[in-house]
């Protein structure tokens, strides 16, 4: 296991050793993640990290689980000194806080009413020999498990001629996932697992490709989910656990089910605490 350590923060090598200039707001935004990581005592298992390139384009498809799951990749692809430009739905970038980070690193916006510009700039970016990391779920999964996948990475990858290297993270959703709290717990552990180049055939149509990223992903998925160190604590914290290892999380039958009802228009139940009650509990918790 891996635990960021103030050593990996100063690093001057961290990003290689000529690393783009351009990319200096992208650095410090890693290296203040480090030191969160530093903090809190994340516990990493990272497995396949040569399967990142040390140069030219390849796409990162990753299941999605947490809102934290973009930095956890993007720790994967550091040993090969490369940053990820993520596809992000383009409300991140009008958002006043996160939006100038997000254009500063060059990473994608999605207008999914509009989704042809961000994958011309996706292939553009793959051809210009970026990794680009995709969530082809769309949108996180509630039952922890693979959802039906979108088909434009795949397309994407076809027609830049790069590789799919499949992914699966396991363990952040412990601390921030939808429709759940956010619990700044310490010493949480959290795996994720790179698989093996998927190359496009000859002639090989995108959805192809699709069912065989989907395979992989999944395999991953069960393994990082069958070698995770930890276990809930009792029957109540067995939510973070998908329905087929005996958690409380829905199947993911239910968990689609609530997905349409939401896209219909239709007021979902959480058991998400308002941000205020939040900071009150955390409040309360430090005196």
């Amino acid at each position: 296991m891996y635990t960021a350590r103030w050593g990996d923060v100063a690093r001057r090598d961290l990003f290689g050793p000529h690393p783009d200039p351009r990319d200096r707001p992208y650095h410090g935004v890693i290296r203040l993640a480090l030191i969160i990581f530093r903090l809190f005592r994340f516990r990493f298992d990272v497995r396949g990290q040569t399967h990142v390139p040390a140069s030219g384009g390849a796409i990162i498809c990753s299941n999605h689980v947490s809102f934290l799951d973009f930095t956890f990749l993007g720790l994967a692809a550091l040993p090969q000194h490369r940053m990820v430009r993520f596809m992000a739905k383009a409300s991140v970038f009008s958002n006043r806080f996160s939006g100038p980070f997000m254009r500063a690193m060059h990473h994608i916006p999605v207008d999914r009413a509009a989704g042809a510009a961000a994958f011309d700039s996706a292939v553009r970016a793959l051809k210009d020999g970026q990794v680009v990391g995709v969530f082809p779920e769309a949108t996180i999964s509630t039952s922890f498990t693979v959802k039906d996948l979108k088909a434009g990475a795949a397309r994407m990858a076809v027609q830049a001629g790069v590789p799919i290297l499949p992914a699966a993270v396991w363990g952040g959703h412990r601390i921030a996932t939808k429709a759940h709290d956010v619990v700044l717990r310490r010493d949480v552990a959290v795996t994720v697992l790179i698989g093996e180049p998927i190359v496009p055939e000859p002639g090989e149509k995108a959805q192809a490709l699709l069912r065989r990223t989907r395979v992989a992903m999944e395999a991953l998925l069960d393994e990082a989910q069958r070698t995770y160190p930890d276990q809930p604590a009792g029957d109540d914290d067995r939510w973070w656990l998908p329905a087929h290892l005996g958690g409380t999380a829905p199947t993911p039958e239910e968990a689609s089910a609530r997905d349409n009802a939401y896209a219909a228009g239709h007021k979902m139940t959480s058991t998400r605490t308002p941000p205020l009650v939040q900071v009150r509990k955390l409040l309360a918790r430090r005196r």
